[in-house]
Formats: structure tokens, sequence, C-alpha cells
């Protein structure tokens, strides 16, 4: 359990909260944020919309999944995270080009992409491999 504010709440921690891959992802997600923040005020309804929506959806499929009970669905949502994750990636690409990304925030970005994309990867594996169990 987590603390919470002053009164030093315990809440529930929640199984997705557990994944390694959602907590890379939710990581990733406040990352797209900060760097976005400086792209210029015209792209705050196109390139910032998108790579923000992206990045949030990530960690979103992740927590979604891992409330479903079959291990088929669970790997249909992480296969979502990781297509959004691809989403983001050619949106930096874009954004590298235009200017709107330094080579550092570039490489930063694609680094955890990297990273991310092997955590899902591995996730969306060990769901396969257990459908037999309970699909």
């Amino acid at each position: 359990m987590k603390p919470l504010g002053r009164k030093q709440e315990k809440v529930r921690v929640f199984s997705f909260e557990k994944l390694k891959a959602w907590q890379l992802a939710k990581a990733f997600a406040v990352h797209v944020y900060t760097v976005t923040r400086q792209f210029p005020p015209e792209e705050k309804f196109g390139l910032v919309a998108q790579l923000r929506r992206a990045s949030v959806s990530i960690a979103s499929n992740l927590a979604e999944g891992s409330a479903r009970q079959s291990t088929k669905d669970q790997a249909h949502f992480s296969q979502l995270a990781y297509s959004s994750l691809m989403e983001c990636v050619c949106q930096f690409e874009i954004s590298l080009e235009l200017g709107f990304l330094s080579k550092a925030q570039y490489c930063s970005l694609r680094d955890q992409a990297s990273e991310l994309s092997y955590m899902i990867n591995a996730l969306q594996n060990a769901q396969k491999r257990t459908r037999g169990v309970n699909s």
C-alpha cells in the first residue's frame, strides 16, 4: 500500500501498477508531456495532441488489459499499447525533422521507446504462452 496525502492513508495498489511495463509507460507519457510543452503553439491540436494521446494510450491499454480475465484479451490490449508506442516513434521522427525536438530529446525518447517496446513484447509473449490456461 502507498501512503496518500497528509493523513498517510493507505490506498490499494492495483495489479497493473506492479507491472514494470506499465511503470515505464507512465514515465514515458510524463516525458512526452514535458517535451511537448516546448512545441510551437500552432501544434497544440496537431503533433502535441497526437503525441500526448498516443503516449497516454500505452499506459492505459496496459492497465485495461490487466483487468481482463482471458489472456487472449490481455495480449490484445498489450498489442494496442505496442501500436500506440509505434505511433509515438513515428511522430518523434516527424517532430525531429520539423525542428520541434532536439537531437538529444529525440534520442532520449527513442531510448525509452526501445526499452518499453522490449517490455511490452515480453509481456505479450508471456500472455500468449499462458493462453491455454485461462483463455
